[in-house]
Formats: C-alpha cells, structure tokens, sequence
C-alpha cells in the first residue's frame, strides 16, 4: 500500500498497492523362432547401468533479490508518456500532512490498513513516482513493489480483490481539503500484466464531492505494479497501465504474458 496526495489543486489520494515425459520404444523382435538348445542354457548376468549425475534433475538457482534502484528504473519516464506530461516531485515528509482513510464498518478493516500503509505487506523493496498532465490532470501515481516471488504477488492480489470487495464505503481525509465519504467500487481493469484488479474511489458528498480515484494493480512476475489516476479518461487509465507493465517487464526481464 501506498499513500500520496497529487496536488493540493486536485486533492488526490493514492490509496493501496497492495503474486514431459518421454515414452520409451519397444524393440522390434525377429519372428524366426529359436533353436531349442541341446544341454542347459548357462546363466547370464548383467550389470546395471549406473545413472549419470546429468539425468538428476537439478534445481534452478534463485533470481537475486529485486533492490529499490533496479525497481526505480523500471518505472515510467516522460518519454513513455504522451507530450504534456512533468514529473511531480516528491513533497513527502512525516509532517501528519498524509491523506488517511477510515470507517466504522468492520469489513472495511483490511482495506483501510491497506490504504494507510506506506508498502503492501510483504513487500521488500519499493519504488514509486507521480505524474501531472496539467493544472486539470490527468495525475499519475506510479508504484513497483518487489514481493519476492509471483505466488505473493498472487496472494497480495487477492486479498487486496476480498478487501474491495467487502468493503462499500469509508471516509476519505485530505488536510487542507476536508473530509468525505467515499464509494469504492470495484471496475474493469486493463487486461495487462497478472491478476489485475482495479477500484474507483469517489467522494459522494462532502467539501470532496465529485472526487474520483482509478487505481489499478497488476501483477508482473515477483513484483506488483500499481498506477493510481486522479481526473483521468478511460483511455487513459489503460493507455497509462499498459505502458507501465510494458516498462516495467523490459527492465525487470519478466515474462510478456496477459492474464
């Protein structure tokens, strides 16, 4: 999980990032029948074959471990995106200025714990970078969080999907801004990378009214990737979360495969 606020302008959360058998051939008998032998046939002994240590199946040596500045590099640059688009820099800080989330409702629990975690749980090494398309946005927040093999990148994907789905409303704090409830619904997410997921926050009432969140998770072999658009089209959800998997599989040397 992760937490950033775009812009003050926007007042944009980012919530939660939250893992052949080869057939042997018979030999092919002569049908001449053979000689009955006139004395008693000698025994013959054979010796077994001794196996080889290259028929021992061998198991493959372990990836090395993900590190931050590998997982920075494979984030998005301008160049992937479309023209119009600056970096944002990081204005964080433990100053108690963060976007936090919270609810009454007791199946909202673990996506609240999620949604106010800096990393998903089980991650061991982050990187993360916001992306502003103008005063109006679109905003983008990028994150890669290594989780140390694609079985966790499953399990994180489905229990961030359980904690959508348990969960319908929670109320959204952005300081400088207010607070309101918000929605949370989960949506279609672009058919990219593994085990997609993808949730829409949106502020129903309150001094945050019509404000709305996309976040997409996806899997991308032993990492997991997550792009959180703030005023952003439907276009450009998927055009963003496809060119960040596409990114992030060429640096990292990951398997190009959908779903």
């Amino acid at each position: 999980m992760i937490k950033s606020v775009c812009s003050a302008a926007c007042a944009a959360v980012v919530m939660l990032a939250l893992s052949g058998c080869s057939g042997g051939s018979e030999t092919a008998t002569s049908t001449t029948p053979s000689p009955v032998p006139s004395s008693t046939p000698t025994p013959t002994t054979s010796t077994p074959t001794a196996s080889t240590p290259s028929a021992v199946p061998s198991t493959p040596p372990a990836k090395p471990a993900r590190t931050a500045a590998q997982l920075a590099k494979a984030l998005l640059a301008l160049a992937d995106l479309p023209p119009g688009f600056s970096v944002e820099k990081d204005e964080g800080g433990d100053d108690g200025s963060d976007v936090t989330v919270s609810s009454k409702d007791s199946r909202c629990a673990k996506l609240v714990a999620f949604s106010n975690a800096d990393n998903p749980p089980g991650s061991k090494a982050s990187a993360g970078q916001s992306y502003s398309g103008g005063a109006q946005g679109p905003f983008v927040d990028e994150t890669i969080d290594a989780m140390g093999s694609p079985a966790a990148v499953r399990a994180l994907q489905k229990s961030f999907k359980q904690a959508v789905a348990a969960c319908r409303t929670m109320t959204l704090k952005v300081p400088g801004e207010g607070t309101s409830p918000i929605s949370v619904r989960e949506v279609a997410a672009p058919q990219v990378g593994a085990d997609p997921v993808a949730v829409r926050f949106t502020a129903t009432s309150g001094p945050l009214e019509g404000f709305e969140v996309t976040m997409v998770t996806t899997g991308v072999d032993d990492v997991v990737l997550a792009l959180t658009v703030v005023n952003g089209l439907p276009e450009d959800i998927d055009g963003a979360t496809s060119a960040a998997v596409e990114k992030a599989q060429d640096v990292l040397g990951a398997t190009k495969s959908g779903t």
